[in-house]
């Protein structure tokens, strides 16, 4: 399977700049709506998960308020010193929740461009649900590709920042892959990502850039409307995929294997 899809890498013409990001235009007035129920999705999951991160920090930065007189003049010694163990076990669940928060985002952005695939070429394929990418065997690819995803992104920023330049490009590439080649290993995702990545880095860099910032014209209506306009990062690279690699219609099909 890997050999076939690097084989495809290899085949993989230059894009048409222009010609993606007028598509793009296209398929958003069709996908919108899916575009945003999509978002809202990963940000009720997201949210609870940003409480349980920041609830401790907001509880110890009270904790820590100075020596005081209290309101019958008797004196109170609050401690500054942060609890070494507390601290570390706020670490791991940092780990853990980015994890899960990668995950959720991957899963539902792997389903987003089922929707996408199915809208733009008009099939009468049915979408399935959002959740459709968490079951069977493909919630543990799903989970090792988020956590390998976490890694070398962690790895890049370590490196001084600029390496992740470089890596966002492969990065961005992994949930369509992904999502159209169920029968990828994790390892194989990652290679053919970083190869197809290395072939066309400014082509995907440039989609990257300019559907990130358009994405961020939701602010203006009052922040909510980052929901309508948050899906557009993933139409560019959506279209990417499409014509570097295309589809093959029994590859697309999730694995259901436990």
């Amino acid at each position: 399977m890997l050999s076939e899809f690097l084989q495809k890498v290899a085949d993989s013409q230059k894009v048409d700049f222009g010609g993606v990001l007028t598509n793009c235009v296209e398929l958003f007035k069709k996908t919108w709506q899916q575009g945003a129920m999509h978002v809202a999705i990963v940000m009720a999951g997201v949210i609870p998960m940003i409480i349980l991160v920041y609830g401790p920090i907001l509880w110890w930065s009270e904790m820590r308020r100075p020596s005081y007189y209290d309101y019958y003049g008797e004196y109170t010694y609050v401690s500054n010193e942060p609890n070494v163990l507390l601290v570390i076990l706020w670490i791991l669940v940092v780990l853990i929740v980015m994890v899960l928060v990668q995950t959720l985002s991957m899963g539902i952005a792997a389903h987003f461009f089922k929707v996408c695939r199915i809208i733009d070429m008009d099939t009468d394929e049915p979408t399935g649900d959002y959740f459709e990418f968490f079951r069977g065997g493909n919630f543990k690819r799903l989970f090792v590709l988020a956590l390998a995803t976490m890694g070398i992104s962690l790895l890049a920023i370590a490196l001084c920042y600029l390496p992740i330049f470089y890596a966002i490009v492969p990065l961005q590439l992994m949930a369509p892959i992904f999502a159209f080649n169920p029968k990828l290993s994790v390892s194989d995702i990652i290679k053919g990502a970083f190869k197809l990545g290395n072939k066309h880095w400014i082509y995907v860099f440039g989609f990257y850039i300019i559907a990130s910032q358009v994405a961020q014209l939701g602010v203006i209506l009052c922040i909510v409307g980052v929901i309508f306009t948050a899906s557009i990062v993933h139409l560019p690279v959506y279209y990417f995929y499409k014509d570097t690699i295309g589809f093959d219609e029994e590859e697309t099909k999730p694995s259901m294997l436990a």
